[in-house]
């Protein structure tokens, strides 16, 4: 299905989360202190996206940026990371993930044992089919009915285990529980704890401990900053802190967008990112009974740090793990508490990118995974609490002194989130459990509109850097009629 009618005046509104009212945003909460400022816009996209550019998304921009005759080299410096993370457990064993399989073996081998690292190559095996299998059919693809499943690949999918559950698939290759944990931790991303998640989630650990994370030279912003210059150098209007207050309709189409200064900008057709729950309450009218009753995942606090502070043992991406595992996701996500032995991720972008803090000083993001707005908390109370709680953790778990060396933070807890427009308090979207996946999840086609399509993780495919790029392909090919 596609949208009719003329395409000469497309309009996307962003959700009010879009990165660069979160730069200034954060940049203006301490202008006073000028040259921290360098410390903030170096994090904020990481708050948006903690991991990096995955090997998956480099082809996904670069066809972007091909599109208007430019050449991603031109525009971006991207680094492959190494390692991707840098693994901590409770007994003080520590592993670096790595995307080159032989040297991945070498590092199971060295720290675990040698069965471990041949079981390790099985798994690389199943999740490479995983991905393999899923991509074009069901990733990479506008999917309108369960009809559209019916492929050779679903059966090969089936036949390799890809809808059992996560964690005893993992197991069936990967008996250590540190490995397993590294392996499968993703699923927390998805909404889902990797007990109950089904194993073609796997593909994620795919994506992103598999086949490799790059990180852009100026931080994540570089990303967003690169297309918004190559699209508008070939013509393309942007309207930043524009926010859009109103769509005007007739009949099933929209006909133009209407800002809060009053600015009316037709449209043939327009895009919509915000989460969907938000921009059918807000913009469209009705929510949808299917769109109401979503499940959401998880959310998060997450603390940016400028610090004095610099930690020799750490490295871009680390994941500090802690004795309970089953445990901690039945309370963050069946309980809907606080974890009380959290497992935690501390991502350092000036680690590859000095220039991402002023001199002798460090950029900190760090990653607290907690409920949504779901659960009875208090985030208003809760907040200073946590935060000291969330720097008691790092501090056990071998940050000495973190919060000392803190000269500015800021810290976003799920009514933060919500704020900026995700529902639920949650940046991870609607969870990825089975009816909410696939042609089960919301349609990236607006009900009961003509030329209305979504964007972003709340739609098809789902969540993460990879799947939301693509996520603006099948938006624009709803558009174009290209599939």
């Amino acid at each position: 299905m596609y949208v009719d009618g003329p395409k000469t005046h497309v309009r996307q509104h962003v959700a009010e989360h879009d990165f660069y009212n979160a730069v200034d945003r954060w940049a203006r909460l301490i202008k006073h202190y000028q040259e921290d400022a360098k410390i903030i816009q170096g994090m904020a996209a990481e708050e948006l996206s903690h991991v990096g550019v995955s090997k998956d998304s480099y082809p996904l921009i670069e066809d972007a940026l091909n599109c208007v005759g430019e050449r991603l080299e031109d525009w971006l410096e991207l680094k492959p990371l190494s390692p991707l993370y840098r693994a901590f457990y409770a007994d003080g064993s520590t592993l670096d993930v790595h995307a080159d399989t032989a040297k991945m073996e070498d590092e199971i081998a060295r720290v675990i044992g040698g069965d471990e690292a041949a079981g390790y190559r099985k798994y690389v095996d199943f999740v490479t089919k995983l991905y393999k299998y899923e991509m074009n059919d069901f990733i990479d693809k506008n999917i309108d009915t369960p009809f559209n499943l019916l492929t050779p690949n679903l059966a090969r999918l089936i036949a390799i285990g890809g809808f059992r559950r996560l964690a005893p698939k993992v197991s069936q290759f990967l008996k250590d529980p540190r490995t397993q944990r590294v392996y499968s931790f993703q699923a927390m991303y998805a909404g889902v704890s990797p007990q109950q998640a089904l194993a073609i989630y796997a593909v994620i650990a795919y994506m992103d401990s598999v086949n490799g994370v790059f990180f852009p030279k100026g931080g994540m912003h570089a990303l967003p900053r690169a297309l918004a210059g190559a699209a508008t150098k070939h013509g393309v209007k942007i309207n930043y802190n524009s926010k859009v207050t109103k769509l005007e309709k007739s009949g099933a189409r929209v006909k133009a967008a209407i800002t809060e200064d009053g600015s009316r900008y037709e449209c043939d057709a327009i895009i919509l990112s915000p989460d969907l729950p938000v921009a059918y309450r807000e913009l469209l009218g009705d929510v949808p009974r299917r769109v109401k009753r979503l499940n959401y995942s998880p959310s998060c606090a997450v603390l940016l740090a400028g610090s004095s502070k610099r930690y020799g043992h750490i490295a871009h991406h680390n994941i500090h793990f802690g004795n309970s595992w089953d445990g901690v996701f039945e309370e963050l996500i069946n309980k809907k508490q606080l974890m009380s032995d959290p497992s935690v991720l501390v991502t350092v972008p000036s680690h590859d990118d000095p220039e991402l803090a002023p001199k002798g000083r460090e950029s900190y993001y760090v990653l607290f995974p907690t409920p949504n707005l779901s659960a009875n908390i208090d985030w208003r109370k809760e907040g200073p609490r946590y935060r000291n709680e969330m720097i008691k953790t790092l501090e056990s778990r071998g940050y000495d002194g973190f919060g000392d060396a803190i000269e500015v933070e800021h810290l976003t807890t799920p009514l933060e989130w919500e704020k900026m427009g995700m529902e639920m308090g949650a940046p991870f979207a609607s969870a990825h459990t089975f009816f909410q996946t696939g042609p089960f999840r919301p349609s990236n086609l607006a009900k009961g509109f003509e030329n209305v399509v979504f964007a972003g993780s709340g739609t098809q495919p789902g969540v993460g850097v990879p799947m939301v790029l693509i996520s603006g392909k099948l938006a624009a090919e709803r558009i174009t009629g290209n599939g």
